[in-house]
């Protein structure tokens, strides 16, 4: 049997495979220095890359922290690294003072959001406790003393628990809601459902519907909520390794990250190609600056006022006084349609607004340096800047405490 014996190629060939070989190896290996440095670098430099938010559920308030509990926040968009502890209460502050001393004094009840709750920054770092602070100086004759109660990603119909069963008890002579641009969509249960894959009549938290009349009522929070999530669909297989990797690896969370940073820059700039912003605002696009809403959003209003309106009916029944501390540039000022849309609550209610953003920019500050690149949540100097805004209201309405 004959056997076709091709001849040997070209000794240029043989040269140029070889250093072909050669350059992938040292692309390859050079990749693999960069991805060992970067992630011995990157352990060195960071406390941890996983996070650990101890949440429990409390039978007619909802879900919020365990007590006393250790929190670790890693927010890699904003480069931040934090470590708190949750009160007896189940809330990322203090713990609270006696209701002996906060009846003899003017107790102050801040409830709210992720604005409130401020995972971020320690607890010594926070608005409320900054303003009680600097009262102490300013205003020692009202012996001002105050409580957070914030829960991230809640509403004000959410919150209304977080006053019946926790701020009352301590007889508070001003309750302030810290109101933030997404508390129009939270109080919509519709909204809310479709941001958090939930069943918007099995909430984890205080909820409103309609009944047989088409009058809101409340709905208390469903335990069994978790069972009727929406399940995330599902991931191919190289996203199902990768999200594996990004777990446990620093690197591969800082590539993931920066990755993510790219693509909201380049929707960024398309966005402001398409539809310029004002050169007060670092962020200006939001559903409810538009000057006509869908039915949807006007729905969510009408939630929004309704959760307003309990708030001061209990205000009032308590002989408490209801402020709204307005935060941070994304709910503008005066002539922004999501401020006035506030407004129009508010002051149908007789409830001062007391603007974060205004006081900002009479203070000549830029509001951007308040905030948390790629975050949005306040930053230390935004915490002092909010601080010092209900503090000046406060010295303008010292009544409040009588």
């Amino acid at each position: 049997m004959r056997y076709l014996v091709l001849p040997p190629p070209p000794r240029k060939y043989v040269r140029a495979l070889r250093a072909a070989i050669w350059n992938a190896a040292f692309i390859i290996s050079g990749l693999l220095l960069i991805a060992l440095g970067g992630e011995v670098y990157l352990r060195l430099a960071n406390p941890f890359i996983e996070r650990s938010i101890p949440y429990q559920f409390v039978d007619g308030v909802g879900r919020i922290l365990k007590p006393n509990a250790e929190l670790r926040y890693a927010n890699w968009d904003a480069e931040n690294w934090s470590v708190s502890r949750s009160n007896s209460l189940g809330f990322l502050d203090r713990e609270p003072v006696s209701a002996e001393r906060a009846s003899a004094g003017c107790h102050i009840a801040f409830i709210g959001d992720s604005y409130v709750e401020a995972r971020e920054v320690p607890i010594a770092d926070k608005f409320h406790v900054r303003m009680e602070e600097m009262a102490a100086r300013e205003l020692p004759h009202l012996d001002i003393t105050t409580q957070a109660y914030g829960m991230r990603g809640t509403g004000q119909i959410h919150q209304l628990p977080f006053y019946d069963e926790y701020a009352r008890r301590l007889s508070p002579k001003l309750v302030v809601l810290v109101f933030y641009i997404s508390d129009f969509i939270d109080n919509a249960p519709a909204l809310y459902s479709l941001a958090y894959r939930m069943d918007p009549a099995r909430m984890p938290y205080m909820s409103v519907q309609r009944d047989e009349s088409g009058a809101l009522k409340l709905r208390p929070p469903d335990p069994e909520y978790w069972r009727f999530m929406r399940p995330m669909p599902p991931m191919a297989w190289h996203e199902r390794y990768w999200k594996r990797l990004v777990n446990i690896s620093y690197f591969a969370k800082w590539l993931d990250i920066k990755k993510g940073w790219m693509v909201d820059r380049v929707n960024a700039i398309r966005v402001r190609i398409s539809a310029p912003v004002e050169p007060d605002y670092r962020i200006r696009v939001n559903r409810f600056a538009a000057e006509r809403l869908s039915p949807g959003l006007e729905e969510a209003l009408e939630y929004t006022a309704f959760g307003i309106e309990q708030f001061k009916q209990r205000a009032d029944r308590d002989g408490a006084r209801l402020a709204i501390l307005s935060s941070t540039q994304y709910m503008g000022r005066r002539g922004d349609p999501q401020f006035d849309r506030l407004s129009a609550i508010a002051e149908a209610r007789g409830i001062p607004i007391i603007s974060d953003y205004d006081y900002i920019l009479r203070k000549g500050h830029d509001a951007g340096d308040g905030i948390l690149d790629f975050d949005g949540h306040w930053n230390a100097i935004g915490h002092q800047w909010a601080a010092e805004a209900v503090l000046e209201w406060l010295k303008a309405n010292q009544d409040v405490c009588d």
